[in-house]
Formats: C-alpha cells, structure tokens, sequence
C-alpha cells in the first residue's frame, strides 16, 4: 500500500484529493505547507509525493530542492508529481530539471490524477526493483537517429543534449518512435501514454505535442521529426 504527502496550500484540495487517493487504498498525510511536509520527511518514509508550486511559505520547486538534496537516501530518491494552476512551460521546465516526474494541471479529475500517481508508482517500483536484484539490462536504448530513449532509465536525448520529459511525454514519443513513419491515431498514443483504464479528451495529445515540439526545438530550432497526418494522427519522421 502506497504511502503518498500531499501538500497543497488550498484546505478543498487537501480534502478532496486525500479522500480520492484513499478511496483507491492508497495512504494519504496532508500537509499545508513546504515546511510542515518536510518536517514529517524526516521521520516518514512516503512512496510519492504530490507538491503544489505556489505555496506559502516554501513553494514547490523549493520543497522538491530540498528533498533532492536531503542525505536520506528514500527521500531523496521519492518521486514527486506537482499539482499546478500554472501555465507557463518554463515553470514545467524547472521542476522537471529539478527531478520532478511529472506535473497534472488544475483543474483535474480525480480519475486522472489517480492512474498518474499509479503509473509514477510503478515505473519508479520497476526501477527500484532492478537495481535491487542487480538486473538491469546492459542496452536498453532506443535509438533513431539523433534520438536515443533509454528505456530503463527513462531518459531522451536529442543529439547528445538530454530533454527533460514527464513520463506520458516518454511514453508517447517512445509509442511514435518504435515503428518509424507508422501513423498512431490519437487513441492509439492516449493508451500508450496513460493506458486503457483511463479515458481523457483527444485534444490532450494535441496539446502534448505542441509541448514536445517547443521542448524539443528550445534545443534545435530545425527539430521536424513529429509528423502530423491530418485526419489519422501523427508519426516520427525517420
């Protein structure tokens, strides 16, 4: 049973995502602030955190900082999913460079936050799991051309420069890199990035790859790979 900090500033949230969260038999601890949470870090190990960015007191880039400084070791390794009202890729960016997994725009639904947390969940178990049985594939890159996906890790980098992808943006690129010109449909990439157990508006992978495209062309203005076929979807373009 996972153990999950939620740490929001806004009592409704706390509230009505806790319930949520437990409901589906997770353990919730809430906390109003960046200081109360890492004042119970120190003697609770959680299996994932979900940090709101604007908060008093210390914001959320600033408690994600500290947890990945901390010398305790679980801690340090917690993955984190931010809960933000924010709309500006830069701030994205910055918690991604920071360590974050992933981030889930307010307002949400409760169903979708929960499969989020649950995939988090399990690619972070996976990886915990390989390094402690010492079997972790010696290859696990995915390479087309100047991009290479590291699988195991989930790592991209796009001509040696690594670009900084929550875990639905990997699984998406690595569900259009796989079969090179194939065409996915947006159902086909929306199973692929968050699984068939959960249903979200089309337009989210439009919306997804506009943020890909500005990712990956912050780093190289003549990035042209994501093909859209108008009508069916899109492909990588080899």
């Amino acid at each position: 049973m996972a153990h999950i900090a939620l740490v929001d500033d806004e009592q409704s949230i706390l509230t009505s995502v806790s319930l949520s969260l437990e409901s589906e038999g997770f353990l919730v601890d809430t906390f109003l602030n960046g200081l109360e949470a890492l004042k119970a870090f120190e003697s609770k190990k959680y299996d994932l955190g979900l940090f709101d960015i604007k908060m008093p007191k210390m914001d959320g880039n600033e408690l994600l900082a500290k947890v990945r400084s901390s010398k305790i070791e679980n801690l340090k390794e917690m993955p984190i999913i931010f809960l933000t009202s924010k709309d500006h890729e830069q701030d994205e960016i910055i918690g991604l460079r920071m360590g974050a997994a992933d981030y889930i725009k307010k307002p949400f639904s409760q169903k979708l936050l929960t499969e989020r947390v649950r995939t988090v969940l399990r690619i972070y178990s996976n990886r915990t799991s390989n390094d402690d049985n010492n079997n972790i594939k010696k290859d696990t890159n995915l390479i087309r051309g100047d991009l290479v996906l590291d699988e195991n890790k989930q790592l991209c980098f796009w001509k040696g420069i690594e670009i900084e992808l929550t875990v639905a943006e990997f699984n998406l690129i690595k569900s259009l890199v796989k079969y090179l010109g194939v065409v996915k449909d947006r159902n086909q990439l929306m199973d692929a990035m968050y699984g068939d157990s959960i249903y979200v508006d089309d337009r989210t992978i439009d919306s997804h790859i506009k943020r890909l495209r500005k990712k990956f062309r912050s780093y190289d203005k003549t990035f042209d790979q994501i093909r859209t076929r108008y009508g069916s979807g899109y492909s990588w373009r080899d």
